[in-house]
C-alpha cells in the first residue's frame, strides 16, 4: 500500500510521503483551528506545515514542483497560512486590536518585498551566467571575474525569504495567546527588518566590481586564449544530462593525443556532469557564439554523437570532421545515414567498415578509417577463473530504446529467466547485475522488470549469505572497508579543495586543473576499485548501479557476460572471455548471427535462457570451450589488431586527417592568390563577432 502510494505520488521514500501528507492535510487543519478558534492548535499545525514544507524542499521533492503547476506553489502556501492567521485573530476577538491591523500591514509589505527580492535574484543569476563556461582555460588573467554572492543569499532564496515571516507569525500567535501586543509587534518588526536587509544585501551584486564583464568581453577573452593556445583537435559534443557518459568515455583518449586538444560542449548540464580531465573545455550554449568563435587553428573535429547542433561546427570548412561515435555495435545507430555529412567515419575494426557497406547509407568506403578502441586498454585478457573462487557472471543488459522493438533489450522477456537460472546454477556462480543507466526511463514495463530482477538478485544474495557453505574472511573485508573509507576521505579532500564554487562564473575563473592532484585522484580511484571488490565476498550476488564501479571494472572481475546487442558486447570481446547474447526478438540463432556480427562467437540465448548451461560449461572448463578460437578471430575483426596499440592508431589517423585539412586550406589560399582580387573564397572560415551574425541557430552558412 505504502509502496503504491510512493510510486503514485512520485516521492522518494516513506518519510517524504509522510511529509507531503502532513503538509497537505495541515492547511484544512489550520482553517479548522482558526474557526474553532484554538491558538495552541493553530500554532502546532502551523509548525508542522512549516517543517513538512522545508523537508520537501530540502529533498527536492517532485511533489513540490507539481504543486506549483496547480497554483499551489510556495508563495501561495505561505500566503494561505498568513490569511488563516488573520482569520484566527478575528475569531479570538482581536479584530479591533492594533496587532490585527499590524499583521495585515506586515504581510502586505512583506509580500511587497518579494518582487524586488525575486527580481534581484534573477538579475544577479542572469548577469553571472557566462556566455561561455570553461574548465582548464585561463580567463582570469584576461578578464576580472568577481566572487559569487555568498551561497546563503542565492541558494533556495525564495524559500529563505518567505520563511522570514516566521518571526511575525510566532509573535502574533504569542500575542493572541497572552492578549498582549508586544510580542506581535516585535515579531512584525523582526520580519520586516530582515526582509529589507535581505533585499539590501543583494543590491551590491548588481553594480560595480561585483558584476562579471559583459558577454562581448568574455568572448574576446576566449578568442584571445584560443589564439594563444592554438587548438588543433576538437572533441565536439551536444546532448542531454543522461548522455554525458558518451563524451566522458573519450576524455582519456583526448588527454593522450599528440596534438593540442580542446573539448567543446553545447549544454551547461553536460559540463556539470563532465568527468575530471586535464583537457581544456569550453561550453558554448549559443549557436551564434560558437559560429563566431576563432577556431582557425583547428584541423580535426571529432563528433561522439549525431545531433542537430553538430551543424554549427560542421559548417566550418577549414577543419576535417570525423564521426567517432560512443560505442561499436550492430545497432542501427552505428550506420546512421547522417554519418555521410562527415569527412571520415572512424570505426574500431573491419566490422564497422562492413556494416556501412551492407547498410548502403551513402558512406563511402574510402572515408572509413579503422582506429581500434583506445578506451578498451583497461580491459584485462582472461586467464581463467582464479583458483579457489567461484565463477562470476555479469548480466549487463542494454535499455529499452526509443521504440518497442522486442530485440532492444532482454530485460522485458528474458531478464528474470536469465537471473533466476544463474542464481540457481549448480555448481554455483556469482551474479553481477549492472543495467544500462537509461533502463526504465521511457518504458514503465522495463522499469518494473528491472525492479523485479533487482529483487531476485537481492533475495538470492540474502539466501547465500545465510548458507553455511559460503564463508567470508571478515577480517579481510573489514580491512578493505577501512581502506575504502580512507581512500574516499582522501578523494573527498582532494576534490573538495578550494570549496564549492558559487556559480558558473566562479567555476570558470577557478577551473584550472591541478595536474598533481588530478594524477593522485586517478591513482586513488584505481586503489578504490581494488579495495571495493575486496570489501565483499567473492560469492556475493550484487546489483551495481551508478558510475562506480565502472563497467570495465565489472568486466575485469567477471569470467563471463550475458548482454544484448549493444557496444557492451563489442567491448567485452576485448577480454576474450565467454559471453552470451539474448535473441529477444526470437529471430533464430542463425539469422541472429547473420544480422549481428558481434554475436558470431557468442552463446545465443532464447527468452527462456535454457542455453545458459553452454556458457557456464565454457567458464568452468576453458580447455573444452568450443568458441574460444572464434572469439579470438572476432576480436580482431571487430576491434582491430592488438598492435600497434589503438591509441597509436588513433593518433596516426588524427595526424593524417590534419594533413589533409592543411593541404586543402593551402590549396584554397593559392586559388585566391592566383585569381586576384575578383576571386573570393566562398567557403572560407566564418567571420568573427565583428561581422554580422547572420547565421542563426540551426541555419548553415553559404
Amino acid at each position: 500500500m505504502i509502496t503504491t502510494a510512493i510510486r503514485v505520488a512520485r516521492v522518494g521514500s516513506a518519510a517524504e510521503l509522510a511529509a507531503a501528507a502532513l503538509m497537505m492535510l495541515g492547511y484544512p487543519c489550520l482553517m479548522l483551528a482558526a474557526l474553532v478558534p484554538s491558538v495552541p492548535a493553530f500554532a502546532a499545525v502551523a509548525a508542522v506545515t512549516y517543517l513538512a514544507d522545508h523537508y520537501l524542499h530540502r529533498k527536492g521533492s517532485y511533489l513540490i514542483n507539481r504543486l506549483s503547476k496547480v497554483r499551489a506553489g510556495l508563495s501561495i502556501r505561505f500566503l494561505i497560512r498568513q490569511l488563516l492567521l488573520v482569520l484566527l485573530l478575528a475569531r479570538v476577538s482581536l479584530s479591533d486590536d492594533l496587532v490585527f491591523y499590524g499583521s495585515i500591514a506586515c504581510f502586505i509589505v512583506f509580500y511587497g518585498l518579494q518582487a524586488p527580492h525575486g527580481a534581484l535574484v534573477a538579475l544577479i543569476r542572469n548577469r553571472r551566467r557566462m556566455p561561455v563556461a570553461t574548465r582548464n582555460v585561463d580567463l582570469a588573467s584576461r578578464i576580472r571575474i568577481p566572487d559569487a554572492p555568498r551561497r546563503g543569499l542565492l541558494h533556495r532564496s525564495a524559500e529563505k525569504m518567505l520563511h522570514l515571516d516566521l518571526a511575525a507569525v510566532a509573535g502574533v500567535l504569542v500575542s493572541a495567546a497572552v492578549d498582549s501586543p508586544v510580542a506581535g509587534f516585535t515579531g512584525i518588526a523582526v520580519t520586516l527588518v530582515l526582509g529589507v536587509l535581505y533585499v539590501l544585501a543583494l543590491m551590491p551584486y548588481l553594480r560595480g566590481r561585483k558584476t562579471p564583464p559583459n558577454a562581448e568581453k568574455v568572448l574576446d577573452a576566449v578568442d584571445d586564449w584560443l589564439r594563444e593556445y592554438r587548438p588543433e583537435t576538437v572533441l565536439y559534443f551536444s546532448g542531454s544530462k543522461d548522455s554525458a557518459y558518451q563524451v566522458n568515455m573519450w576524455l582519456e583518449t583526448m588527454e593522450q593525443l599528440d596534438t593540442r586538444p580542446l573539448i567543446i560542449l553545447r549544454e551547461r548540464v553536460i559540463l556539470t556532469n563532465l568527468a575530471p580531465t586535464t583537457v581544456p573545455v569550453i561550453c558554448v550554449p549559443g549557436g551564434v557564439h560558437l559560429m563566431n568563435m576563432d577556431l582557425s587553428t583547428v584541423r580535426v573535429a571529432l563528433y561522439a554523437a549525431n545531433v542537430g547542433k553538430n551543424i554549427h561546427m560542421l559548417r566550418v570548412p577549414t577543419m576535417k570532421h570525423v564521426f567517432i561515435g560512443h560505442g561499436d555495435s550492430d545497432k542501427l545507430a552505428s550506420v546512421n545515414p547522417f554519418s555521410k555529412v562527415y569527412d571520415e567515419v572512424w570505426t574500431a575494426g573491419r566490422a564497422g567498415r562492413d556494416r556501412y557497406a551492407i547498410a548502403d547509407v551513402g558512406v563511402r568506403d574510402d572515408d572509413i578509417v579503422e582506429v581500434g578502441r583506445p578506451q578498451l586498454a583497461p580491459i584485462r585478457t582472461w586467464q581463467g577463473v582464479p583458483e579457489g573462487r567461484i565463477p562470476t557472471v555479469l548480466y549487463a543488459p542494454t535499455w529499452e530504446g526509443w521504440d518497442d522493438n522486442p530485440g532492444n533489450t532482454s530485460i522485458l522477456l528474458a531478464g528474470e529467466n536469465i537471473v533466476r537460472t544463474l542464481v540457481e546454477a549448480d555448481p554455483p556462480v556469482r551474479v553481477l547485475y549492472k543495467p544500462h543507466p537509461f533502463t526504465g526511463t521511457r518504458s514503465a514495463e522495463a522499469k518494473a522488470a528491472h525492479q523485479r530482477i533487482t529483487a531476485l538478485v537481492e533475495k538470492a544474495a540474502a539466501q547465500r549469505a545465510a548458507d553455511p557453505r559460503f564463508t567470508a574472511d571478515a577480517a579481510a573485508q573489514a580491512g578493505a572497508k577501512a581502506e575504502l573509507a580512507r581512500i574516499e576521505a582522501r578523494i573527498a579532500q582532494l576534490t573538495g579543495t578550494g570549496g564549492e564554487k558559487g556559480d558558473e562564473a566562479e567555476a570558470t575563473r577557478d577551473g584550472l586543473v591541478d595536474i598533481a592532484r588530478h594524477e593522485e585522484i586517478a591513482r586513488l580511484r584505481a586503489e578504490w576499485n581494488d579495495a571495493h571488490w575486496r570489501a565483499f565476498p567473492t560469492w556475493e550476488h550484487r546489483v551495481i548501479t551508478g558510475a562506480e564501479p565502472r563497467l570495465y571494472d565489472c568486466f575485469n572481475v567477471s569470467d563471463a557476460m550475458v548482454s544484448d546487442i549493444s557496444s557492451v558486447v563489442s567491448d567485452f570481446i576485448a577480454s576474450g572471455k565467454p559471453y552470451a547474447v539474448t535473441d529477444s526478438a526470437e529471430l533464430g540463432a542463425e539469422e541472429f548471427k547473420r544480422q549481428n556480427t558481434a554475436v558470431r562467437a557468442a552463446v545465443i540465448l532464447t527468452n527462456s535462457a535454457a542455453e545458459l548451461g553452454e556458457l557456464l560449461a565454457a567458464v568452468r572448463d576453458p580447455a573444452a570451450d568450443p568458441l574460444a578460437g572464434e572469439r579470438k578471430e572476432l576480436k580482431r575483426y571487430l576491434l582491430g589488431p592488438d598492435e600497434p596499440p589503438s591509441i597509436v592508431q588513433f593518433n596516426t589517423a588524427v595526424a593524417d586527417l590534419a594533413l589533409k585539412a592543411e593541404t586543402r586550406n593551402l590549396g584554397q589560399e593559392s586559388r585566391i592568390v592566383a585569381g586576384g582580387p575578383d576571386v573570393e573564397l566562398a567557403d572560407a572560415l566564418p567571420g568573427q563577432r565583428a561581422s554580422a551574425a547572420g547565421d542563426a541557430d540551426g541555419v548553415t552558412a553559404g
